[in-house]
């Protein structure tokens, strides 16, 4: 009789887990801008690894800070060694939830306003992080775009005195992500 419950147990928790929609993507680009009156910054990262998870809502990133390309080579450098010290602090992480996941109708094709609320991680830092986004969903792939503003302050990163003019003191993300259905 327990042989018996706990395959049915098992069986259960395999359709469960199997029944799961899950997206992925390894190329999801997110790039930050600081703009000010003496200087704008601008880096792209095109290597975000992301999972979706559609019947629970759960999202997650991983991205390598050094994986961030600026137009200006010594400005990179900067960024690395002075800002986000990406040798102590290799990566940025955001594991959090779509709070709306219930509301929204990917099925219509249409893209469809999300609520995701999380937790990021940068700089060995977390704070919990809030924003609107929107999903659309082709098929077996699912496009996700979300914008929002974060201070470096808030994740301990320092800036020189005689830099404090050249850095935003809010810095405007971007995130643009094609997922691939998981099979």
């Amino acid at each position: 009789m327990k042989k018996i419950i706990f395959l049915l147990f098992a069986l259960v928790l395999f359709i469960n887990v199997n029944s799961q929609e899950k997206y992925l993507t390894k190329t999801g680009h997110i790039w930050f801008l600081s703009n000010t009156p003496l200087e704008k910054i601008e880096a792209h990262n095109k290597a975000v690894v992301s999972l979706l998870n559609l019947t629970t809502g759960d999202i997650e990133f991983v991205l390598l800070m050094k994986s961030f390309k600026f137009d200006n080579a010594l400005m990179e450098e900067h960024f690395n060694e002075n800002y986000v010290q990406s040798d102590q602090f290799p990566k940025a992480t955001f594991k959090g939830k779509i709070t709306n996941l219930s509301s929204i109708q990917l099925e219509s094709g249409q893209p469809q306003q999300v609520t995701i609320e999380g937790n990021l991680t940068i700089h060995g830092k977390t704070n919990t992080v809030k924003t609107n986004g929107t999903l659309a969903k082709s098929g077996d792939k699912i496009d996700g775009k979300s914008k929002f503003n974060l201070s470096p302050s808030d994740y301990d990163m320092k800036v020189e005195k005689y830099l404090e003019e050249k850095i935003a003191k809010t810095v405007e993300v971007n995130i643009e992500l094609s997922y691939d259905k998981q099979k």
